[in-house]
């Protein structure tokens, strides 16, 4: 848990002083940092597609925070869900590539071959595909390229 800061000490942890409310059931955080969510997040898209929409539709009905705290949890839940999993199934191969995305400046492009690998682990184990949203059908994926060329130019 965080604690206060002010302006003189900016190095100490913040806590927010405000009470968290009584009447919001707590959730877990989903319990990793960047590099192994950004890992995940095609993955995390795929698993918990349902529980995301539900989400976002209710977003879109109320601009009260309170309003979706249910389907908020859910989304974490599942989210928790699928960490778990890919820990449990393909956690060497999910390690290699989130490990080469924290050297790399989080990049994907920087790390095609480990990402390769928990793909094809992701797949075989879990039966998730990663599909990038908004990709050119007909296509190869660009993760699944052997020698991608991207030149700049958008054509």
């Amino acid at each position: 848990m965080a604690t206060h800061r002010d302006a003189n000490s900016p190095a100490m942890p913040y806590v927010d002083p405000a009470p968290f409310p009584s009447d919001i059931p707590k959730v877990d955080e989903v319990g990793t940092t960047s590099a192994p969510l950004k890992s995940a997040s095609f993955f995390i898209g795929e698993h918990c597609k349902e529980v995301n929409e539900d989400f976002m539709l209710c977003k879109n009905e109320s601009r009260d925070p309170k309003h979706c705290l249910q389907e908020g949890r859910r989304v974490t839940r599942c989210a928790q869900d699928l960490i778990r999993k890919l820990s449990e199934h393909c956690g060497k191969q999910w390690e290699d590539h989130w490990q080469c995305l924290e050297k790399h400046n989080q990049e994907f492009y920087m790390c095609r071959k480990p990402e390769r690998t928990l793909n094809q682990c992701v797949f075989e184990k879990l039966k998730l595909a990663k599909n990038i949203p908004g990709s050119p059908e007909g296509q190869p994926q660009v993760h699944e390229k052997k020698n991608p060329i991207w030149s700049g130019v958008q054509r």
